[in-house]
């Protein structure tokens, strides 16, 4: 979809706002390209700009963010990068955040009171998911103070209170939904703003994606759930979840929040890499939990290792002929023992590799999946745990079966269908039928117990793979299932041990740094150290 968004604004430093203009002297002529400060910019411009940008390159299928969740790892780092978890500054939402406080601007002007409230509804709702989006990257961050034109040093909110207001402003964007479509019911199931949200969802989706962020954004506070009475963590998910009338939620994965590719303008992400297809391996993190269950989806991420039906004599269709590479192994030796000619015939690699038949040969993403970015899935593994957690009353087990059913849904898995298996380069090997019985009896719920929720997070991290940005990471790091790889050279760390954050981002060292200093300071006793631990992770 291409960005429609025609009008320029400079993103300054600590969520700062300005006009920039050309001033050579003191009487310039009128530009006819601009607007004038007062004049209505549609909000829908602005929202085609926030939600066709809202995704960040590094978050994409198999980019950084993947091999960052153990779901790839690159063996060659000219076309695919380094594996190595040594981070620096992190990126940050800014952009975001300046556009929907101008979005909210923009439609107090119209005079239409239900895209008012959408406009301002879906506002809050990217100011909280843009601020979460940092924090949880590096703890404190300005929030409170951002967007203010006249404040270029924003004070630093603590990482509870960044919760704790995104929190509200999305219980706000929520009631707002609420109130527009029971004022306005024949607008529930219109698509809300066909030309600029390039997600394409009703007034009565968008209301649910945002419960659904919700329940994500409660549960990443599992292990703050009993030292913080304001933040009411375990209530807040229990009203959310017994009250689908106020607090609408995804219903199947056709409420999904989806980015969908095309050839024009935003091309499926490896196509250009279809070359390089030995530069890729799938990880053992994640092949190490399908191969075992005999889950079927073990097919739709990966090809079988050449070592194993090559040489080996393993079938294709065999669960062993698939195998991880390690993220703890150094990148040169994942290398010698790929084919880096591309001939099938001597390919003797002993890992597998990125499913080129599903994820290389489309320019527009057909033959793959679209991206998740808050999903039905996500959402029934956030329910399981909560209730196996004792947050609420309900069938944790249902909420599990229901998460991995919709995952296989979302892969067109059903059991007795058949599944074409290729190899590195695509050539068809043959098919294997899909057992979904076996599999879902291997992973049947042990009930509210520890080994049950373990379960719920290792398929929640399944349903993930490559979709929802670092949210699996971010998983890990909280809970530490499933386990990561960790220990060996290939994490590139001084202690080889994986890290817990980001360090601020440059701006933010460079332009407000007394506020970034004394935010350093009082979390991290004054070293922005990627091994430091949040008030989250505490």
């Amino acid at each position: 979809m291409k960005n429609k968004w025609i009008y320029k604004i400079a993103v300054v430093f600590s969520l700062g706002f300005i006009t920039v203009s050309c001033n050579r002297d003191d009487a310039l002529l009128s530009n006819p390209n601009s607007r004038s400060e007062d004049a209505l910019i549609p909000p829908s411009l602005i929202l085609n700009h926030i939600t066709s940008n809202l995704i960040k390159s590094d978050e994409m299928p198999f980019s950084q963010a993947h091999k960052t969740n153990q779901y790839f790892v690159s063996n060659y780092s000219y076309y695919w990068g380094s594996n190595s978890y040594s981070w620096t500054d992190s990126g940050n939402e800014y952009d975001i955040y300046l556009y929907s406080v101008k979005m909210e601007d923009q439609a107090k002007k119209l005079g239409d009171q239900a895209q008012i409230s959408f406009y301002t509804a879906l506002s809050k709702f990217f100011k909280a998911y843009s601020s979460i989006w940092l924090s949880q990257r590096v703890g404190d961050i300005p929030m409170s103070e951002a967007g203010n034109a006249l404040n270029l040093t924003p004070k630093y909110d603590s990482q509870k209170d960044v919760f704790k207001n995104a929190l509200n402003l999305l219980s706000e964007a929520n009631t707002s939904l609420g109130t527009t479509i029971t004022t306005y019911p024949a607008l529930k199931n219109t698509v809300a703003d066909a030309s600029g949200d390039i997600f394409g969802l009703t007034y009565f989706q968008w209301q649910k994606v945002i419960n659904t962020y919700r329940l994500r954004v409660l549960i990443s506070l599992s292990k703050r759930q009993s030292d913080t009475p304001d933040l009411n963590i375990k209530g807040q998910f229990a009203a959310i979840l017994n009250n689908p009338t106020l607090n609408p939620l995804m219903e199947s994965i056709s409420d999904n929040m989806l980015y969908k590719f095309n050839a024009s303008y935003n091309p499926y992400p490896v196509y250009t890499s279809r070359s390089y297809t030995y530069g890729a391996n799938i990880a053992k993190t994640i092949l190490d939990i399908t191969t075992s269950t005999k889950d079927p989806r073990t097919f739709v991420f990966a090809t079988p290792a050449p070592a194993k039906y090559r040489v080996g004599g393993v079938p294709f269709s065999s669960f062993s002929a698939y195998v991880g590479a390690s993220t703890n192994t150094a990148q040169s030796v994942l290398f010698a023992g790929t084919d880096t000619a591309g001939n099938t015939a001597t390919d003797k690699g002993d890992y597998s590799y990125i499913n080129y038949k599903r994820y290389f040969s489309s320019q527009d993403g057909s033959t793959a999946e679209p991206y998740v970015l808050i999903g039905y899935s996500e959402m029934c593994f956030n329910i399981a745990e909560a209730l196996n957690r004792g947050w609420a009353s309900g069938d944790a087990g249902d909420w599990y079966t229901k998460g991995i059913n919709a995952s296989l849904s979302f892969y067109k898995l059903s059991n007795g269908s058949s599944l074409s298996i290729g190899d590195r380069l695509g050539g068809t090997l043959g098919n294997v039928t899909v057992d979904t019985n076996t599999f879902l009896s291997n992973v049947a719920y042990l009930g509210n117990t520890a080994e049950g929720l373990k379960q719920i997070l290792t398929q929640k991290y399944v349903s993930l793979f490559c979709n929802s940005g670092f949210e699996a990471f971010y998983n890990w790091r909280r809970t530490g299932f499933p386990e990561f790889q960790q220990g060996g050279v290939g994490i590139g760390t001084p202690n080889n041990m994986l890290p817990y954050r980001w360090t601020y981002p440059q701006g933010e060292i460079t332009y407000n740094s007394t506020n970034y200093q004394n935010a350093v300071q009082s979390q991290y006793g004054g070293n922005d150290d990627i091994t430091k631990i949040m008030w989250l992770l505490k």
